[in-house]
């Protein structure tokens, strides 16, 4: 599975992005995808995830009431809304798969055998 993340930029507080991340190769009942972000010198953060069967979503609280994670199964394809965007939520942002996911990782970047490039959004006046 190769992923290639798209969607990152410059934005203001209070404004909002999209994300987008497209998924090729097989993928199985439990194929997952997720969202990370990463400022340097920081851990790895869970932002959201969702499963292809069964639909399961989740959200890191962070996350919760401005981001929405939705995806497309025939494409492929992970988008994550993000709305009232705080300076906090600058980093750079990965997308992640796996086709073995269990619900009780889906939070785990571990977990993830497959990673994206990476897309930088900052947020800021």
């Amino acid at each position: 599975v190769q992923l290639q993340a798209s969607g990152g930029g410059l934005v203001q507080p209070g404004g909002s992005l999209r994300l987008s991340c497209a998924a090729s190769g097989q993928t199985s009942y439990r194929f997952t995808m997720g969202w990370f972000r990463q400022v340097p010198g920081e851990e790895r953060e869970f932002v959201a995830a969702t499963r292809w069967g069964g639909g399961s979503t989740i959200y890191a609280d962070s996350a919760k009431g401005r981001f929405t994670i939705s995806r497309d199964n025939a494409k492929k394809t992970v988008y994550l809304q993000m709305n009232s965007l705080k300076p906090e939520d600058t980093a750079v942002y990965y997308c992640a798969a796996d086709n073995q996911m269990i619900l009780s990782s889906m939070r785990t970047g571990s977990a993830y055998d497959y990673w994206g490039q990476g897309t930088l959004v900052t947020v800021s006046s």
